[in-house]
């Protein structure tokens, strides 16, 4: 799952940034912007959404993943509404630039998880990671957040997209708590930092 999860990052994340960086008159049009490089890109990544949704249910770790579920749901719910109508889907290219920034979370999770000791390479990452975090991830969010807020009618589609979008906030924003404690602050974590991965769940972040 982590190997897919990975392949998509490095494959979506390119994508959206080939995407904007050769098209980028598309940022002053978010609402009605369009490329058939960014459609391909939205319909390919709720393919992966999709997949990773029936993966986590076929693999009995709906419990413990819930969080995903409810993500993935948002993910695919609005990913569709877009490749339907055809409207924001600059947005959505926007968002999958997160995509960057997961590249170096899975090889947070692959460090972790693997039996190599090579603590200076997760140190390095540990401080990409955070990098990535504030430039793909919360940049970009908070850019959308605010232009949904100020320009986009709070009705039909466009409703339901910064509703998605708000509670995406919100996530995200749990999400980064969650990795400053691991990765920078451990004494505040509570509790036990994770699990095996024959438990409920191999790590809270």
């Amino acid at each position: 799952n982590l190997l897919v999860s990975f392949a998509h990052s490095v494959l979506a994340g390119l994508w959206a940034l080939f995407s904007l960086w050769h098209s980028p008159e598309l940022l002053s049009d978010i609402q009605d912007g369009y490329s058939v490089s960014g459609h391909l890109l939205v319909c390919f990544s709720s393919g992966y959404f999709v997949h990773d949704t029936l993966d986590i249910i076929f693999n009995h770790q709906s419990r413990s993943s819930w969080e995903y579920l409810v993500h993935h749901a948002m993910a695919i719910s609005a990913f569709v509404s877009l490749i339907i109508t055809g409207r924001f889907l600059v947005a959505a290219v926007l968002l999958l630039l997160v995509e960057v920034s997961n590249i170096f979370l899975t090889v947070r999770m692959l460090l972790k998880m693997s039996n190599v000791p090579s603590p200076a390479l997760y140190e390095a990452n540990k401080y990409i990671n955070l990098v990535m975090y504030f430039a793909f991830r919360l940049a970009p969010q908070a850019y959308l957040t605010w232009y949904f807020l100020r320009y986009v009618e709070v009705q039909g589609q466009g409703a339901f997209l910064t509703a998605n979008l708000l509670l995406l906030d919100a996530m995200i924003l749990m999400y980064f708590s969650r990795l400053l404690r691991s990765d920078f602050f451990p004494s505040l974590r509570k509790g036990s930092a994770g699990r095996d991965v024959d438990g409920e769940k191999f790590l809270i972040d």
